[in-house]
């Protein structure tokens, strides 16, 4: 049975979950904070957001239009597969099972991965969400254990956001305060890759 990224969201945290730092490293003198049901939501959403980003790069990566730029896209599959597996354990840890890519199909708009310039666009979309869906969760979650490593992901998605930059004419410098978005404005943002 495909489940989609909403009933993924809506589904309810375990009670009682028991919750570990990634690595199983803790913190001198402090106690893991078990994630909330909203942290859990939090985590499915920025899962959800992850997967849509690793399916995009392998499809850009695969239209073979790239040129220079696929270098960049490279490390950041790279740099994704290892945001989505930190947050894989994270969710695993506290008792939920992460979605996977064959939880979730995506589509995109006809011709995205027709030209450099149809990927790149698209590319900006994508990471701008990612961005955004990081910078909301970071002022939203409860448990302090999930700040840095969300933080951690948020400044690596700027960073592919200023790789992408040169690809589209812009600035490798961009907003003083990039835009956090709220839960439901992220989730309706990836809606729209959704099969």
């Amino acid at each position: 049975m495909q489940m989609t990224r909403k009933h993924l969201l809506r589904v309810g945290a375990a009670g009682g979950a028991a919750f570990a730092l990634p690595g199983g490293v803790a913190l001198a003198g402090t106690t893991a904070t078990a994630p909330t049901d909203g942290d859990l939501a939090y985590l499915r959403l920025l899962i959800g957001a992850e997967l849509l980003a690793l399916d995009f790069q392998t499809r850009a990566l695969a239209a073979r239009k790239l040129g220079p730029a696929a270098a960049t896209f490279r490390r950041s599959l790279a740099d994704e597969r290892a945001h989505y597996a930190s947050l894989a354990k994270l969710l695993s840890d506290a008792g939920q099972p992460p979605a996977t890519s064959a939880d979730v199909d995506f589509t995109y708009p006809r011709g995205s991965f027709g030209s450099r310039a149809a990927i790149g666009h698209l590319a900006w979309r994508v990471e701008t969400l990612l961005l955004g869906a990081y910078l909301g969760a970071i002022g939203n979650v409860e448990a302090p254990e999930l700040r840095l490593p969300i933080g951690q992901i948020a400044a690596n998605e700027a960073q592919h956001l200023s790789a992408l930059a040169p690809l589209l004419g812009r600035g490798a410098v961009g907003r003083a305060f990039p835009r956090a978005l709220a839960m439901s404005a992220a989730s309706d943002q990836l809606d729209a890759f959704e099969s």
